[in-house]
């Protein structure tokens, strides 16, 4: 009987978007892997996508968040690069083929962030004020809490949302709270929103490695950093929105979470104008991935027993 041994990689290099924070995630897993792998020359190989570019458009229009994935493929399959990391909530549902997730890695804070100068909570804002983002998800859960509320739309990386924001465009933004803990901008933070006031979008705070599907030495090599708590609540959450047929771009929130080997999995569905939400709760016994998959599966049809299929239909989305 023969064994493999494992061979450390020897170079590896890491496709990223070149906003701040994904230069962050990238270095991130660069620094988890040199310290893993000491004697392997693991680089950065920084790109600008085709959604970082447009900027004057809603990402529902111009084909969702997998356009600041596409292209980090493209440079895997042409061999520049080994690995792409990713926001997880910024990944298509389904990878094309060819492509597989290697790793989760363990979860920041899930929750969504209200960013303020003069506003210390929602709460306090007056009738008509002007609330920032870019997510359907947070306007549809925004609109129905806050319906005497304005919302506008904000593109761009943090730091150009932070700078709209502090040039008085808007009274306050929304956005992951993960991302501002990252870049030590926890300060910005007036007040974190509970997940019972606003289910965070699938795979929220959690980053996820892509390989090209044909190199199992990679998925090896990756298999220290994916932490399996995290990896089987996205599975749930992901299936809940595969099960839906929904995209990035969908306004779903879903939101798993584990107690020992019990996962409670809660989602909803809404239309972005605030006027309808399907909420959605199941839990289950959960200590491998078919049985997060069967959960999340098993939410969505919840949402498609209440009507998710008429509302995803108004939403165009079927």
């Amino acid at each position: 009987m023969t064994s493999t041994t494992f061979t450390p990689p020897q170079s590896l290099v890491i496709a990223t978007r070149e906003s701040r924070l994904a230069l962050w995630q990238a270095e991130h897993v660069r620094d988890w892997l040199r310290s893993l792998y000491p004697q392997c020359d693991v680089r950065i190989f920084g790109m600008t996508t085709q959604g970082d570019q447009i900027l004057d458009k809603s990402l529902a229009k111009i084909g969702g968040k997998g356009l600041f994935v596409k292209e980090l493929e493209i440079a895997m399959e042409q061999g520049h690069a080994d690995l792409a990391v990713h926001s997880l909530k910024d990944v298509p549902m389904e990878l094309p083929p060819g492509f597989a997730l290697a790793a989760v890695m363990e979860r920041e804070d899930p929750r969504d962030a209200w960013v303020s100068p003069r506003h210390a909570s929602l709460d306090e804002l007056p009738h008509g004020a002007v609330v920032g983002t870019s997510s359907l998800r947070r306007e549809s859960q925004l609109r129905a809490r806050y319906p005497h509320l304005r919302v506008q739309a904000l593109r761009g990386n943090l730091d150009t949302r932070l700078r709209k924001l502090d040039e008085g465009q808007y009274a306050g933004i929304l956005l992951a709270a993960a991302g501002l803990k990252r870049l030590g901008l926890g300060e910005r933070v007036r007040a974190v929103i509970s997940t019972g006031d606003m289910l965070p979008a699938v795979g929220q705070a959690a980053l996820g490695i892509e390989i090209r599907a044909d190199r199992p030495d990679l998925l090896q090599a990756l298999s220290p950093l994916n932490h399996l708590p995290t990896a089987l609540c996205v599975q749930a959450e992901r299936a809940v929105s595969r099960g839906l047929g929904g995209s990035c771009t969908t306004p779903i929130g879903a939101y798993a979470t584990l107690e020992g080997d019990d996962m409670l999995l809660r989602a909803v569905l809404g239309l972005p104008d605030g006027s309808r939400a399907l909420h959605a709760t199941s839990r289950a016994r959960v200590i491998e991935p078919s049985q997060a998959e069967a959960l999340g599966l098993q939410v969505a049809q919840q949402l498609r027993d209440q009507g998710a299929d008429a509302l995803l239909a108004q939403l165009g989305g079927h």
